[in-house]
């Protein structure tokens, strides 16, 4: 399998995943252009993508789902509940054909084994996803508030996962952010933070995982060497070396390296 960020961050989010043959995006959070070119850049025409598999309505996540699933003809996959939140959203293209999902129920794309789990975050049905291959396992989990149990025991057994890292504590109190914005990204309906991250990779080294790569961080309260950092020094209090673990940060404007699994 092989994994890419395009994108991630607050002002838009879009994944890569492949397997032998199937190639799909998780999320189009910006414009249509970009994630093109960003697919370009590593080899990769938009036409050879297999779906689009939809996290949860907001923007940052949907912004260009319209444009590509008319334009190129790309199947779109997300649960009841989030698709009711994209044909609310009035700047986006409407979907003519929706494919439907239910959380904790897998399905298949080409080879890849998709299983959909909640994440606890602001939105009508947000989620999470584990793909696998073969002895494969690969997740993505970001935009939630609180790292329950049940997110927990689906990242279990990835070799490799995409996880949110949003904020440092300290710098989202003395960010330009008003103070409900604030409450909401801290709050269990919200963000990861940096020191949550740290400890959720602790965790789960004892269960076969071998690669981070941080997400989602906040343009306001984050950066990427402060996030590296807070992560690094949360698995150390956890006993966890930093070679124990390769670890590497997704860009908010850019590809990030192609990761082999």
């Amino acid at each position: 399998m092989k994994f890419c960020s395009l994108y991630s961050g607050s002002s838009g989010n879009s994944l890569f995943v492949q397997g032998d043959e199937t190639k799909i995006l998780i999320d189009s959070g910006v414009s249509a252009k970009k994630i093109t070119e960003a697919l370009e850049s590593i080899d990769v025409d938009i036409k050879e993508i297999n779906g689009v598999l939809v996290t949860h309505e907001h923007i940052d996540h949907i912004r260009s789902l319209g444009t590509i699933a008319k334009k190129y003809n790309i199947p779109i996959y997300a649960n009841l509940g989030t698709w009711n939140g994209i044909d609310n959203e009035k700047t986006v293209v409407e979907i003519e054909e929706k494919n439907y999902f239910k959380i904790g129920e897998e399905f298949e794309i080409g080879e890849l084994k998709i299983m959909p789990f909640s994440t606890s975050h602001d939105a009508i049905d947000p989620c999470g996803f584990s793909i696998e291959h073969e002895d494969k396992k690969i997740s993505i989990a970001t935009d939630l508030g609180e790292m329950t149990d049940g997110v927990m025991r689906n990242l279990r057994k990835s070799k490799f996962v995409l996880l949110e890292s949003n904020y440092e504590p300290e710098i989202l109190k003395m960010c330009s952010y008003p103070y409900p914005v604030k409450t909401r990204i801290a709050g269990i309906k919200g963000h990861l933070s940096n020191q949550e991250a740290g400890d959720t990779i602790s965790k789960l080294i004892n269960h076969g995982l071998q690669n981070v790569m941080l997400g989602h961080l906040s343009k306001e309260s984050n950066f990427p060497e402060l996030a590296h950092k807070s992560v690094i020094n949360e698995m150390m209090r956890n006993g966890i070396k930093e070679n124990d673990i390769e670890l590497n940060v997704a860009s908010r404007m850019s590809p990030s390296k192609v990761v082999n699994i």
